[in-house]
């Protein structure tokens, strides 16, 4: 069984640290309603730091952590060549874990609660300008039905800003084409409805009239709308290759997941005049500050176009 889709099927690490890892991970989806991208994340961040402490400290590790221990393994990790974001965001699973055992008086203290979290680089998000995204959709082959499927997968991505995970559980009652809008459910299993736009629209219409032609001779057909052409449910992994070989097509950005067409998305509203609180309403940001990091990639945008084109800029 793949231990991703199943939190209580935790196979390393001693007996009782496996134990309350399970319980950890368990309580993340049944209380806390964490998605199921948050608890593989937090699963693979946990067994890393019981990894490391089967390796520093073999007899009973969890009542002997302190936040040396911690900075230790955040140290460690660093070492291994992984990014300070990424050891941020390990840092930020063991808070939570430690909390929670502290909470549930498995430990005495939380020895995470005080370590700081390494100071991360700020970067703006890529995006594609508005002539590659129109350039894009001109990309897949729609004279194939996995051409007409690929359009409609790039024309709701943009025109929705969803996330992958948002689009991949997508049905086709999800949508309600006489007003051109969309259920998403985000983060937390948070439903928001957004609106589709005019071609997105079009887009999965026509997909849809194609769509039986993946099903074959199958007798059993996932719910979900956009499936592969052995009409099983298209994975994460499939998903951002689909993307990819298509932005490379007509863009030289570095970063070629889908999530460069929510950023293309919330970027192309804000330089248009849209209202940041409705931007954040629309990617299902809970705070405000993070879609502000959009106005920041605006005016970073602005300031080489002003330098490539202005007579006085150098």
């Amino acid at each position: 069984m793949n231990h991703r889709n199943n939190p209580s099927d935790v196979t390393s690490g001693p007996p009782r640290e496996r134990s309350e890892m399970s319980r950890f991970l368990s309580h993340l989806r049944e209380v806390r309603n964490a998605s199921d991208h948050t608890i593989a994340a937090y699963e693979d961040d946990l067994r890393d730091f019981l990894e490391f402490l089967s390796r520093h400290m073999p007899y009973d590790p969890l009542s002997a952590v302190d936040h040396l221990t911690i900075r230790l393994f955040l140290g460690d990790l660093l070492e291994r060549g992984l990014s300070s974001r990424s050891v941020a965001r390990k840092l930020a699973c063991l808070k939570s874990f430690f909390r929670y055992l502290y909470k549930n008086h498995t430990v005495s203290r939380n020895p995470a609660a005080n370590v700081r979290t390494p100071k991360i680089e700020k970067r703006l998000p890529e995006f594609l300008e508005e002539e590659a995204v129109s350039l894009l959709m001109k990309q897949p082959d729609v004279s194939t039905v996995e051409g007409v499927r690929d359009v409609a997968i790039l024309e709701v991505f943009y025109g929705t800003g969803c996330r992958l995970s948002e689009l991949i559980g997508l049905t086709q009652a999800s949508f309600d084409f006489v007003n051109e809008t969309v259920r998403l459910k985000g983060k937390g299993k948070k439903d928001r409805i957004v609106p589709l736009g005019r071609r997105a629209s079009s887009a999965v219409r026509r997909y849809l009239d194609v769509r039986p032609e993946f099903f074959g001779d199958s007798t059993s057909i996932p719910p979900v709308l956009f499936l592969t052409s052995k009409g099983k449910r298209m994975s994460p992994k499939g998903l951002n290759l689909l993307v990819k070989r298509y932005i490379q097509r007509v863009s030289e950005v570095r970063k070629t997941s889908p999530h460069v067409l929510r950023h293309s998305f919330a970027t192309h509203l804000l330089n248009r005049g849209a209202d940041l609180r409705a931007v954040k309403e629309l990617l299902g940001h809970e705070n405000l500050s993070t879609t502000q990091v959009y106005t920041h990639a605006g005016i970073e945008h602005l300031k080489k176009t002003y330098a490539r084109a202005h007579p006085k800029a150098s």
